[in-house]
């Protein structure tokens, strides 16, 4: 797929300079950007050409909540695939921890004290490549903070945006039997793929190039979902969502706001799924969600 490389500049006091960034972030995600990097000017984000919409990302940007001293620009340029992600391969990531029983590192950087040398440790190596998802994101770590917490042995999950696949091997390497993840980026899958061998997870593994309508062609029901995107992806996949549950599972979301919490659960109620409760970190949020039982 074609990507654009859109540099936001940010002109704000320095002391807003980083929330800003992370709300350009959010709106952009919302317009169909996929990931993000830090710039000198601000922010620089990445879109697929097909999806980008000048239109659709000035109105979400009429929204930034700052007022006077604060305005943001951006310039479009097409993204050369084999080069824009290349500085974050070429130098990877610290190790990232998630409470004491979980770190992701990306196979270089290792970390101390070695997983083995902690009891009941789990390690997942990621190698990312035009991929989200390392757990260096807020969104991320709750994801996988709320994986740690279920009892997955011998449930299967379903992971809907699956980026690096991080969150499909977090599962699989807590006891899930079985694993499947889409993504509409065909780099995606193939990376969260390359990313299920390297934790010899693979056999239990399968991920789709495609939207949510991948989840028809599944036809089946799922223990587990998670899906780490952005709200209106979210919002107008919740049906989906839903019918790929199966009664007493559970549906994990994040890639939001806590200020939209709400409105998402409102959402889910109209799908017949009610709130368990939720988690935050900073400004973002993870909510879990339960199928009953009976249907």
């Amino acid at each position: 797929m074609k990507y654009y490389e859109v540099l936001f500049h940010i002109s704000a006091p320095e002391e807003l300079v980083s929330d800003v960034s992370d709300v350009v972030a959010a709106l952009a995600g919302e317009a169909g950007f996929e990931s993000f990097s830090p710039s000198a000017q601000g922010v620089c984000g990445y879109v697929q050409q097909e999806v980008f919409s000048a239109d659709a990302l000035d109105a979400l940007l009429e929204q930034l909540p700052f007022g006077e001293g604060v305005s943001v620009g951006y310039e479009v340029r097409p993204a050369d695939e084999a080069d824009w992600n290349a500085p974050w391969e070429q130098e990877g990531f610290e190790p990232i921890w998630v409470g004491r029983e979980l770190v992701v590192h990306d196979g270089r950087h290792l970390p101390h004290p070695a997983p083995e040398d902690g009891e009941g440790r789990i390690e997942v190596e990621i190698d990312a490549k035009l991929a989200f998802g390392t757990g260096n994101h807020q969104t991320t770590r709750l994801v996988c903070h709320a994986l740690l917490g279920l009892g997955l042995s011998g449930k299967t999950v379903l992971d809907c945006g699956t980026g690096t696949g991080i969150l499909a091997i977090v599962a699989l390497k807590r006891g899930a039997r079985r694993a499947v993840g889409y993504d509409i980026d065909d780099w995606s899958a193939l990376n969260a793929m390359h990313n299920a061998v390297l934790n010899h997870v693979d056999d239990r593994m399968a991920v789709y190039q495609g939207d949510a309508s991948v989840i028809d062609r599944l036809g089946e029901r799922f223990d587990v979902v998670v899906a780490n995107i952005n709200r209106n992806i979210l919002l107008a996949d919740m049906p989906r969502f839903a019918r790929a549950l199966a009664p007493g599972g559970t549906l994990l979301l994040s890639g939001f706001y806590a200020e939209d919490v709400d409105l998402l659960r409102q959402e889910a109620k109209k799908q017949g799924l009610e709130m368990d409760g939720w988690q935050q970190e900073d400004d973002w949020a993870c909510m879990r969600i339960n199928k009953a039982k009976l249907e």
